[in-house]
């Protein structure tokens, strides 16, 4: 059964992973087997992809990072939230992060 991800959990990324920025493409790399998807273990991450990552530090809720997000992006909080959502969705089904 896979962890429901909601906008009061607290995030931060797996040990077992090392995050890099190579030639301005930021990019996640699994240090471990059973990490990512076998078809694409490396996964990128555009601008806004970055932007959350680097939010997740375990103590700052997904809710707080949308907020903060909104005003770095000048952008719809539902949106964002929902965006926010779905990446934390994605990482954390690969193991790229974990619950704090």
């Amino acid at each position: 059964m896979e962890a429901q991800v909601d906008l009061n959990s607290i995030y931060a990324p797996s040990e077992d992973v090392v995050a890099r920025d190579v030639h301005g493409e930021f990019i996640i790399i699994p240090m471990t087997s059973g990490i990512g998807d076998s078809d694409d273990a490396i996964f990128s991450l555009n601008e806004f992809g970055r932007a959350i990552w680097d939010k997740l530090d375990g103590k700052t809720s997904l809710k707080e990072v949308a907020r903060a997000l909104a005003l770095q992006f000048e952008g719809d909080t539902t949106e964002i939230e929902n965006d926010v959502l779905g990446l934390a969705e994605e990482l954390l089904k690969r193991k790229m992060i974990i619950k704090a």
